[in-house]
């Protein structure tokens, strides 16, 4: 059998054997390119990323497969082919293959070239690098609660890909996830380091514009180029299957080659239930770290400081019942002091109490103070029929769990307890717990319309009885 014939063959067995993804993205456009004088089987790629893949991680795969072809033990090079390099580039992957049915766009169509909105590795003021000054570690105030989630945060900036990685923050809305993100950036940027920080919709936007304008290598070199990547609302790319695909290989690639990836979420990786199983069990493999909503005193802090850097005299009380007003956001909380500021500039006075409070009357309080746990716990437990005891106790069956979750829902909702003051009143279970639970049912909320009778029916035996 002749080479070309051995590696046809080869190649043929590889596309079944080897996984879907791994064959697609490294292997796939591989040609022979002849032997050397040694017997060497050298084989073409697409770029260096397929050439190193391929030589470090399967190529032991394919020698295998190879010398059970030829009957005889063989060695293989992989080199970057030069011969179409516009052709191996599209074909890299299954989802770029969509160029080849597109027609070309006239050059009259193409406004801006797009190696000056995408691929600009040597310059350090990328667009998706633009950072918010104010977004800090300086000015990011923590409470006890999210003390370790600053500090992983810190090191993972001081150390990138070094401990922590990927490095996965989530919380819920105006919690301090971008800040976060943006503070790493800021550090890693400060000691030279090539930073892409970006919303998740920025990828999907780019890949568009690559696959629209046959720019896919620059589009792939401008995202595997990076240092540190840095992806906040990830979760915004379930369901989109060319993103998630592009993403995993962008991934894969980054990773293997040591650089850090952090990612923020609304959910940990576990509950993002309509992303792939693959980039979830890749998401969760790092260090995955939460942020709680800020205690009162935490609140008052971070108010004062505000106050301070746009100098402006806040009384004591007024930073109080601003802190009560907005609890659980910190985005909402902005918006009550810039409301109250703007009140005190446009009446060229300084900020009293009464006027606070003149200012806050029409803001919506979002928790109840009248609710209390046992409340809620005692009203549920009577809508489904059963004790307090069995709610808060250790035993577990299906109409058990739902009653317990939906508790913990409510209580969320409709109280002033924090995730883990609701744990410990549901027999000492953590927060991430609760914080499931609380998940869950507003998931199952959007599309159970029973669950959607049962919580409103106990929402209103709770607000008839204040």
């Amino acid at each position: 059998m002749n080479p070309q014939d051995a590696w046809n063959s080869a190649f043929s067995q590889l596309e079944i054997q080897l996984d879907r993804a791994s064959f697609e993205t490294w292997l796939r456009g591989a040609v022979f390119l002849g032997c050397t004088e040694d017997g060497i089987y050298r084989v073409g790629v697409a770029n260096t990323y397929a050439r190193d893949m391929l030589q470090h991680r399967l190529y032991r795969e394919i020698r295998r497969v190879l010398g059970d072809v030829l009957g005889e033990r063989v060695e293989l090079c992989f080199e970057v082919n030069k011969v179409d390099p516009v052709a191996t580039a599209d074909d890299e992957l299954p989802l770029f293959r969509l160029l080849n049915r597109q027609p070309e766009l006239p050059p009259a169509q193409v406004s801006t070239p797009l190696y000056q909105q995408v691929s600009r590795p040597q310059r350090p003021d990328l667009p998706e690098s633009e950072l918010n000054p104010r977004y800090t570690f300086d000015r990011f105030v923590n409470n006890q609660s999210n003390r370790m989630t600053y500090e992983a945060a810190m090191a993972v900036a001081e150390h990138p890909s070094t401990q922590y990685n990927p490095f996965f923050v989530y919380g819920g809305v105006g919690l301090g996830k971008t800040h976060l993100l943006q503070s790493i950036a800021h550090v890693c940027r400060s000691r030279g380091m090539r930073v892409i920080y970006i919303p998740s919709e920025v990828f999907t936007n780019d890949l568009v514009d690559a696959i629209r304008q046959r720019t896919t290598a620059m589009f792939r070199e401008k995202y595997r180029s990076a240092d540190v990547l840095l992806v906040d609302d990830i979760q915004f790319i379930a369901g989109k299957e060319s993103t998630q695909e592009e993403f995993f290989h962008t991934f894969n690639a980054l990773y293997t080659y040591n650089k850090q990836v952090v990612l923020a979420s609304d959910r940990p990786p576990s509950e993002l239930n309509t992303l792939e199983d693959r980039l979830r069990s890749r998401f969760g493999g790092g260090l995955v770290m939460d942020l709680q909503p800020p205690e009162f005193e935490t609140r008052v802090a971070i108010l004062r400081m505000w106050a301070q850097e746009r100098s402006v005299e806040l009384p004591v009380n007024a930073a109080e019942m601003i802190a009560d007003k907005a609890r659980m956001n910190i985005r909402e909380m902005e918006g009550v002091f810039n409301q109250l500021v703007a009140t005190t500039h446009l009446a060229r006075r300084p900020v009293t109490v009464d006027m606070a409070e003149n200012a806050l009357a029409g803001y919506r309080r979002p928790r109840n103070h009248q609710l209390t746990m046992a409340r809620v716990l005692s009203t549920t437990a009577e809508y489904y029929r059963l004790t307090v005891a069995d709610l808060v106790g250790p035993r577990r069956t299906a109409r058990l769990n739902q009653a317990r979750q939906v508790a913990m829902y409510l209580a969320r909702e409709v109280t002033l307890a924090s995730l883990p003051q609701i744990g410990d009143a549901f027999g000492g279970r953590t927060h991430s717990t609760v914080l499931h639970s609380c998940n869950k049912v507003a998931q199952e909320l959007a599309v159970d319309d029973m669950l959607r009778e049962d919580v409103a029916a106990i929402q209103a035996t709770l607000h008839g009885q204040d």
